[in-house]
């Protein structure tokens, strides 16, 4: 019974507080978002564009469609591949998925 009346005689000072009770959650939320979703697919996105901007002639890739190759010639936006000893392919540099080191491959 005390606490009700503890309530009932502050009742200017109850409202500020059920305020700050209702955006605390909302803060502990965004800060989950960040921490979980935003912050580690930013860190994803910058490994992709300084693996994309390291990319050299005689690199061997994958493009996102599962295709293999070795980087034949690069533009700022395109990337010619050469499939086999004749197969030669244009891609937008985006569409690359990986760089396969050479020692990794088994060959």
């Amino acid at each position: 019974m005390f606490h009700f009346a503890a309530a009932g005689g502050a009742g200017g000072a109850g409202g500020t507080g059920s305020l700050i009770q209702m955006i605390i959650p909302f803060v502990i939320m965004i800060a989950v978002f960040y921490f979980l979703l935003i912050r580690p697919q930013k860190k994803k996105q910058q490994q992709r564009n300084t693996m994309l901007n390291s990319l050299k002639k005689g690199d061997k890739i994958v493009t996102i469609g599962g295709l293999h190759g070795t980087i034949m010639e690069m533009t700022d936006d395109t990337v010619v591949i050469r499939v086999n000893d004749v197969t030669k392919l244009t891609f937008d540099r985006s569409a690359i998925s990986h760089s396969i080191n050479s020692g990794a491959d088994g060959k």
